[in-house]
């Protein structure tokens, strides 16, 4: 650990890291040839993984391996989508099946100090299960609020419906990954919940006023403004911007993530292969980057896409440098102690109490 810190305290500086302001996914359980020499070539800031990523521990290990090596930075980030429930990239045998955040909210109605102890302890050992991996960006908490009549695309990942709940139970989840020294990520800010489509395939428009999302949709993030990274959502917001959802929005960005939810983070866009954006995938990737997103994230690793992508993605700038050296500075001295099977009885005992009649 000590020589990993080493490593990692060298790349801290604000003005280190040179690369670009995009996050690439990879085709498979191994890098190919091409991959490795684009990444080398372009040198993207990180690394995002999927299921069609991971097949064994030792396979996972090694992709993170070759990834950090292909642009040759040992703190290069490597995130993942594992929240638990249907979202969760890396699933059993090798890993524990996470409950949904409905689990928790449903435990929070019962025992409130119950639930966020049960969170913390399962986003500590999710953190566990990453680092061993090499994974050191969790794409959790999702701080969404779903309303009534909403795709369910959010569902059951959120932590229940009651903004202020879910600023609680997110910030125990924030809390449990970094202490497992895995950095957060809220999504999708300013918000996913009301959106009547999946984003994925169609662009969700919101028509609720400024004041009604003030009051419920943007509570949770402006509660928890101060973390480290965050997530844009493909969503128009009519009331903001009638034209540009959020991830392309200078308005959104500028006026609303960054002063009224005083959210000073590293943006992501969400992912630009979603079909809520139009255009082509230069054409998103440079419109995310002029909106005020930090950092273009393009998953899907086709090779084509990631051409275009990294042909007009610029160098990230002074204040993405900084706020990404803030980030690792939260966890430059690694993993605090876990005894992994003492806090696994606990939740285990912790869930119990959702089903108890007691």
């Amino acid at each position: 650990m000590d020589d990993e810190n080493s490593l990692l305290g060298s790349e801290l500086g604000e003005n280190s890291i040179n690369s670009k302001a995009v996050i690439f996914g990879c085709e498979g359980i191994a890098l190919t040839d091409w991959e490795r020499s684009f990444f080398r070539e372009q040198d993207p800031l990180g690394f995002i993984l999927f299921k069609r990523n991971c097949d064994t521990p030792d396979q996972v290990k090694s992709l993170v391996e070759d990834l950090r090596a292909s642009v040759n930075r040992p703190s290069a980030p490597v995130l993942i989508d594992q929240e638990g429930g249907r979202v969760q990239r890396l699933g059993p045998p090798y890993w524990r099946q996470a409950p949904s955040g409905a689990v928790f909210a449903d435990l929070y109605e019962k025992d409130p100090e119950k639930a966020r102890r049960a969170l913390w302890i399962n986003t500590r050992l999710i953190a566990d299960e990453l680092r061993i991996l090499g994974i050191d960006v969790d794409c959790l908490p999702v701080l969404d609020v779903p309303q009534q009549g909403a795709h369910d695309v959010i569902g059951d990942r959120a932590y229940g419906r009651n903004p202020q709940v879910i600023a609680e139970l997110g910030q125990a989840a924030a809390e449990g990954l970094m202490a497992g020294a895995v950095l957060p990520v809220i999504k999708h800010i300013p918000g996913h919940g009301r959106a009547v489509v999946d984003s994925h395939f169609e662009l969700p428009r919101v028509t609720a006023s400024h004041e009604c999302l003030s009051e419920t949709d943007f509570v949770p993030f402006k509660v928890l403004g101060g973390l480290p990274w965050g997530m844009t959502a493909h969503v128009i917001f009519e009331a903001l911007d009638q034209e540009e959802p959020a991830t392309t929005s200078k308005h959104i960005v500028s006026h609303m993530i960054r002063d009224e939810l005083g959210f000073d983070g590293l943006l992501l866009s969400d992912d630009l292969s979603m079909q809520a954006l139009s255009g082509t995938l230069g054409t998103r990737a440079k419109a995310a980057i002029a909106a005020g997103c930090d950092v273009a994230l393009h998953c899907n690793g086709k090779r084509d896409e990631m051409i275009a992508v990294a042909e007009v993605t610029p160098n990230m700038t002074a204040d993405a440098k900084r706020r990404f050296a803030v980030g690792r500075q939260l966890i430059a001295k690694g993993p605090g102690p876990c005894d992994a099977k003492a806090l696994l009885v606990e939740l285990e005992g912790l869930l119990g109490l959702v089903t108890s009649n007691d």
